[in-house]
C-alpha cells in the first residue's frame, strides 16, 4: 500500500495527503493552493522513495545496508517529475481545486 512504485499509493496516500496540505495552505492564502499541492506531493513522494530504498537496503543486507546513492536519488526525482506532470495536469483541468470550491458553487 505504501510503495511509491504503485498507482494506488498515489491514489490513496500521496494525492490525498498533498491535497490536504494544499487545503490547509489554501485556507491561509488561497492563491497558494496549486503550489502547495505540488510541494506536498513532492514531499510525500520523495519521502516514500527514500524510505523504500532504505528498507530494501536493510532487508537485502542486514549486516551492512547499502547507502542511499545519488544515482538512486536522481532516479527517484525523475519518477517524481513524471508523476508531478500528471498532478499539474489535474490541477490545470480543475479536477483538483481548493476545498472551498467544492462547497461553494458559483
Amino acid at each position: 500500500m505504501l510503495s511509491p512504485l504503485s498507482w494506488w499509493n498515489d491514489a490513496f496516500v500521496n494525492l490525498p495527503l498533498a491535497v490536504g496540505f494544499g487545503w490547509l495552505i489554501g485556507l491561509v492564502y488561497r492563491p497558494a493552493f496549486d503550489g502547495a499541492v505540488i510541494v506536498g506531493y513532492w514531499l510525500t513522494n520523495v519521502l516514500g522513495f527514500v524510505l523504500l530504498h532504505r528498507g530494501i537496503g536493510k532487508l537485502a543486507n542486514a549486516a551492512e545496508p547499502k547507502p542511499y546513492t545519488w544515482r538512486s536519488f536522481v532516479r527517484d526525482m525523475l519518477i517524481s517529475l513524471l508523476y508531478t506532470g500528471l498532478l499539474v495536469l489535474l490541477l490545470k483541468l480543475k479536477f483538483l481545486k481548493p476545498f472551498t470550491d467544492y462547497i461553494h458553487k458559483g
